[in-house]
């Protein structure tokens, strides 16, 4: 027995112990991450070294939550390198020496090739690392302040809401004469990407299916979202600077360069973003389509210049939506059936001031329960 007590007191002095050390504060702030963070780059460090100050920046003090990996398709040493001098990171290389067979002639292998790295990046961060969610970056970005707090509560809304397939930082039409309000989020039947958070158990679905080349097309396909939506920002919460790489720079001085990154610190921790729910979201976006002014006419990029609220066009198909979008400068691309940027057919944005222009499709106040007036 008075062995028992002494071991007690001995026990109980060592508790007391490590508690003046600090380690019960040390074990109780011991989290799950939210999302691994991994940046996918190739051959070209300079752009990387510019990708990771930025996160570092921000990532550092939310580190526990946001492990932060860089994973390289192939052998590029200056890539390596550089990855390997940061202690903050963990470093994932992918070697992969099995010839690319194109599918049609004059196609870059490159695009094959980053299919390849997608998968097997995230199949290492999925299954063997075993996160729960994961946001992937590109080896040309640089993020918002609030771009760590911004995902944590778009984790909320995946957890909860599985009608939506990925959490975006990106807005097709981010352009800073097209946005205002950095609070501001809304639901997307196209998949942006550039910055994107996905779960698990989303990977598990596609991973089998994963397809051979341009990944990001191949999830713009009705069969593979079927039927589920990506919440973006209004303002992006990512800036993409590099000019050259596999796009060969074809968007970039007009749609990328001219990209607003957010400069508002928005507490997102406070923010009720119920709104944005399957079942909310129909009535809250219905509500303000409702209110906007319908104009018509081939002039319509000058009436709404002279319109003080908020506006909508309808357009009649693809081709009409094409030459309104042309007037106005946003995106006109359409991927199996969807505009960039839209929801049930509408697409939304501000022009010069606050005011918002929907461009909204045949069918879309019907999808939204709107009557037309």
């Amino acid at each position: 027995m008075k062995r028992q007590d002494q071991e007690c007191r001995q026990l109980r002095a060592l508790v007391q112990d490590l508690e003046s050390k600090g380690i019960k504060k040390l074990i109780g702030d011991v989290q799950m991450p939210v999302a691994a963070v991994v940046v996918m780059a190739c051959s070209r460090a300079d752009y990387l070294e510019r990708t990771i100050k930025s996160i570092l920046k921000y990532q550092t003090s939310v580190a526990s939550k946001y492990p932060l990996f860089i994973s390289q398709d192939g052998s590029n040493p200056d890539v390596r390198k550089l990855a390997l001098s940061y202690d903050q990171l963990t470093y994932m290389q992918h070697l992969d020496f099995e010839p690319v067979h194109t599918e049609r002639p004059g196609e870059l292998v490159a695009y094959y090739k980053i299919a390849r790295h997608y998968k097997w990046a995230l199949d290492q961060l999925f299954h063997k690392h075993n996160f729960s969610r994961v946001i992937i970056l590109e080896d040309d970005m640089e993020i918002a302040a609030d771009f760590f707090d911004y995902f944590e509560a778009g984790a909320t809304l995946l957890d909860r809401d599985k009608s939506i397939m990925a959490i975006s930082s990106w807005n097709d039409n981010g352009q800073r004469q097209f946005v205002q309000d950095p609070d501001a989020l809304y639901r997307s039947d196209f998949f942006p990407g550039l910055g994107w958070m996905l779960s698990k158990s989303t990977w598990s679905e596609l991973s089998p299916k994963w397809p051979k080349a341009y990944w990001d097309d191949w999830l713009r396909l009705k069969e593979n979202h079927r039927g589920r939506q990506f919440i973006h920002p209004e303002v992006c919460r990512t800036y993409n600077f590099g000019e050259h790489g596999s796009s060969l720079g074809q968007f970039f001085k007009q749609y990328l360069e001219p990209i607003k990154l957010n400069d508002v610190q928005v507490d997102w921790k406070s923010m009720d973003l119920s709104y944005l729910l399957e079942d909310n979201y129909v009535k809250h976006f219905g509500d303000l389509v409702k209110k906007a002014k319908p104009i018509h006419g081939a002039d319509a990029v000058l009436k709404a210049f002279n319109i003080d609220g908020d506006v909508r066009i309808q357009y009649r198909d693809q081709l009409d939506f094409e030459a309104i979008a042309r007037q106005f400068g946003i995106f006109e691309e359409w991927k199996d059936g969807v505009p960039r940027a839209a929801y049930k057919g509408i697409v939304v944005f501000r022009f010069q001031t606050s005011r918002r222009v929907f461009l909204v499709a045949p069918d879309s106040l019907r999808q939204l329960g709107v009557e037309d007036t």
